[in-house]
């Protein structure tokens, strides 16, 4: 059996259709054999049917998540921790589920305690935007971007190899680790960047709005990110979070100390070793 084989016979139902979650499904479509969809919002439900996002679709749970053979929970954080426990009511006979969160210790943690019907994998995309509705959902989304999978203890071979085939169905790289490592890489690589750049937009001069073009723009991004998902993912990874604000705050109390001394050439020295440490991760982050 051709590898697309297998994924090609199971129908997929997606839990939460805004950026990732439709994204998802568009990356999905014609590579299984069927889409389904659950989300709260009618007019999401609505929008996902008529665009052809989906084959069917509805806000109640039931209604659909007992046909499938794999369910990806694509909902913030916390909305995860709440739908776990859920689960074996809507689904009694059980599925393959994966989840999309940002953090992983505490959701691995909740998928552990499924009954052993249910076969769950941890999972994270390593993309997104800003915004998060299904409006700017796009296939391309997940594109030779990594994808975290976690194996958990009530994971089954099978489904390592439909998680694995689902990630490369959409066009991502699938890279296994354990949540904590994940939690720790991730609270350094998107995490902390968003209170950075948050933190800049807040401390910029209002009156200084006609110059923050293309750098500020970039640099403060993340900024714009969901509350609600950035509430979620700092709640449940503080310690990794808090860990890499004292790093950092460590290193710019040094550069501050440096300028304030005047003291250019040891602060040049400073400066050129994270320049170098930028090209070193930002090159090994590149496609081929």
């Amino acid at each position: 059996m051709h590898i697309d084989d297998h994924l090609r016979q199971k129908k997929i139902a997606i839990l939460g259709l805004g950026l990732i979650g439709g994204s998802m499904a568009l990356a999905l479509r014609g590579k299984c054999a069927q889409l389904l969809g659950v989300d709260l919002d009618p007019q999401t439900v609505s929008q996902a049917l008529g665009q052809g996002v989906v084959d069917q679709a509805s806000v109640n749970p039931q209604a659909i998540l007992p046909q499938a053979d794999g369910i990806i929970l694509a909902v913030p954080v916390m909305a995860i921790l709440q739908i776990i426990p859920l689960l074996p009511v809507w689904i009694p006979d059980g599925a393959l589920v994966m989840d999309l969160g940002s953090t992983k210790a505490q959701v691995c943690k909740s998928l552990e305690t499924l009954p052993e019907q249910f076969s769950v994998i941890g999972g994270h995309p390593m993309c997104g935007k800003e915004v998060s509705t299904l409006e700017n959902a796009e296939a391309g989304l997940f594109q030779n971007n990594p994808f975290v999978l976690v194996q958990c203890t009530n994971t089954s071979p099978a489904s390592r190899a439909l998680a694995e085939q689902l990630v490369q169905a959409i066009g991502a790289k699938p890279l296994w680790l354990d949540a904590a490592t994940h939690d720790q890489w991730v609270a350094f690589t998107s995490h902390f960047p968003y209170l950075i750049a948050n933190a800049l937009a807040f401390s910029t001069l209002q009156e200084a709005a006609p110059l923050a073009s293309s750098g500020w723009r970039s640099t403060t991004r993340l900024a714009g990110s969901s509350l609600q998902m950035m509430h979620d993912i700092l709640s449940t990874n503080t310690e990794h979070v808090l860990t890499a604000i004292d790093q950092f705050s460590e290193h710019l109390a040094k550069i501050r100390h440096l300028l304030a001394t005047q003291n250019l050439n040891e602060l040049e020295t400073l400066l050129n070793t994270g320049r170098s440490k930028y090209l070193n991760i930002r090159n090994h982050g590149e496609t081929p």
